[in-house]
C-alpha cells in the first residue's frame, strides 16, 4: 500500500490505541475549493507535527502528546497502522459535531473552529477499522509529504499483510454505533 492519510501524530495515536475511531476533517489549503474528499477507502496513518497543537486536544491526549513529542523527527515518519473507511458524514451543524464529544480526543473550541473555518460551515466525520501493521516502517520525510493535505503518495510501498485490528469486532461495532448514533437526525415527536 502506498496511499497514506495525513493526520496529527496524536490523533493518529488515540486511533492505534483504539480510544478512537473517527477522524475530523475539514480540508487542506491545497486540496482546492471542494475540500477533503473521502478519496481511498483503504489507507496507511501518516503520523504528522504539521497543525499540531499540544492545546487543541483534551488534558488527557497532552499527557499523551508530551510523551510523543520529544519522539518525532522532521527527518522520517514511522508508520505503524492502516485504516478502512467504514463510514463517513459531511456535517453542516454544529450541534451535530459537538455530539461526537468524548468520541474523539480534539477540544471543543478547534471543532467549532475548524467547522467555521472556510467557505461553509461543515466538517466532514470518517469511521475508521484502524489495524496495527505487523512491523513499523521508518521512512525519509520527503517534501512533497509536506503542506496543507490529507492524502500522500509514499515512495515506497508498505505491506499490510498480517496486520490486526487494533479493537476487537465487539469493541469496534459498540464505538460505531455511538459514532453513528451521535449523527442521527433528532426525531420530532
Amino acid at each position: 500500500m502506498r496511499i497514506a492519510f495525513k493526520e496529527w501524530a496524536v490523533v493518529v495515536d488515540a486511533l492505534g490505541r483504539g480510544e478512537q475511531i473517527i477522524i475530523l476533517r475539514k480540508g487542506g489549503i491545497s486540496e482546492g475549493r471542494r475540500g477533503f474528499q473521502i478519496e481511498h477507502n483503504r489507507f496507511l496513518l501518516f503520523p504528522t507535527q504539521f497543525h499540531q497543537q499540544r492545546e487543541s486536544v483534551q488534558p488527557a491526549a497532552q499527557v499523551r502528546y508530551d510523551a510523543l513529542a520529544p519522539n518525532l523527527s522532521p527527518d522520517f515518519v514511522r508508520i505503524e497502522f492502516c485504516a478502512e473507511a467504514v463510514d463517513w458524514k459531511f456535517v453542516d451543524s454544529l450541534e451535530a459535531a459537538l455530539r461526537l464529544r468524548g468520541q474523539h480526543i480534539w477540544r471543543d473550541e478547534v471543532v467549532r473552529q475548524r467547522f467555521d473555518w472556510g467557505a461553509s460551515q461543515s466538517i466532514y466525520v470518517m469511521a475508521v477499522r484502524v489495524l496495527r501493521l505487523a512491523k513499523p516502517v521508518e521512512l525519509p520525510m520527503r517534501a512533497d509529504y509536506g503542506g496543507c493535505k490529507s492524502w500522500v503518495e509514499l515512495d515506497a510501498i508498505i505491506s499490510t499483510e498480517g496486520a490486526q485490528p487494533v479493537l476487537t469486532d465487539g469493541e469496534f461495532k459498540a464505538k460505531l454505533e455511538r459514532f453513528r448514533a451521535a449523527l442521527e437526525p433528532a426525531t420530532v415527536m
